[in-house]
């Protein structure tokens, strides 16, 4: 939490001439009594490209800090054009109102600035060397942009956590990436292993599964000979008994006929029709 917090910053005098003043009343609160005082400053940036034009235009210390809320006016002279160069000095730039409490920034205050001449002839056609009278100054003070840092005040307590915290343990530990690289390394090597012996136990199940298909047609062409020749036989056999049985009834049937020569004809007729029957 911090001891002193900014309520509100006020731009005075604003739009004005480029060489004029910068006037602000700056309104913040403070929490405690401070030990030390507060310096507020002013930054004009005088170049988008480099730092190096970059020129404080004032600072102010205020102290001692009373408890509660409290207000100043703050004054700045105008930024040095021999330390700006030409072509920076129109067109839009940004000043910077920044509060430190021994030496640490805890707050800033972000404005951009437009520079152009007051005539529009001007504007349309600007000179090779700007006419710094005719240039107006027109500071953007809907729209500022606030940053606000974590700091230690009077108080240890007051002191922000440190990010990240100090680990000695881990500085001393050894460097175990080798350790993790071997690691991975037999873990590839028992990988491949799987993958071969799978690869190997696959390829004999190919080999066993052509030897059980081939075992299997084989097994078919027995059982189908094996069949074929039991019709064969059982035909055979048969036809052996119907001859068989034939000769039986022609002997019968020759019996018969001796038997009964002295029948007619037309008796014995039937016994002829059970021998074409039979």
């Amino acid at each position: 939490m911090s001891v002193v917090s900014l309520l509100g910053v006020k731009v005075l005098n604003n739009p004005t001439s480029f060489d004029a003043k910068y006037l602000f009343e700056i309104t913040f609160e403070c929490l405690e009594s401070l030990s030390k005082d507060l310096e507020w400053k002013l930054t004009y940036v005088g170049s988008a490209t480099s730092s190096e034009y970059d020129q404080e235009l004032d600072s102010l210390l205020v102290g001692p800090v009373p408890v509660g809320v409290n207000k100043f006016l703050f004054e700045a002279d105008a930024p040095d054009l021999t330390r700006i160069p030409n072509n920076e000095i129109l067109g839009v730039t940004v000043i910077l109102l920044s509060c430190s409490y021994d030496g640490r920034e805890f707050v800033r205050v972000g404005y951009y600035v437009n520079n152009e001449y007051s005539e529009e002839a001007l504007n349309a056609e600007p000179p090779s060397k700007p006419i710094i009278e005719k240039v107006r100054r027109s500071i953007l003070a809907e729209k500022p942009r606030v940053t606000r840092f974590a700091i230690k005040w009077d108080s240890e307590e007051s002191a922000p956590a440190e990010f990240p915290p100090d680990q000695p343990e881990a500085d001393q530990a050894e460097d175990d990436a080798d350790a993790y690289g071997a690691e991975e390394e037999e873990e590839e090597e028992a990988d491949a292993a799987v993958e071969g012996e799978g690869e190997a136990a696959q390829g004999e199940d190919m080999e066993m599964g052509g030897v059980e298909e081939a075992a299997e047609a084989k097994v078919e062409d027995d059982a189908a000979s094996d069949a074929g020749s039991e019709d064969l036989e059982a035909e055979s056999s048969g036809e052996d008994d119907e001859e068989d049985e034939e000769e039986e009834v022609v002997e019968e049937a020759g019996d018969d006929m001796e038997t009964d020569e002295a029948q007619p004809k037309d008796a014995a007729q039937p016994g002829g029709q059970d021998v074409m029957v039979h």
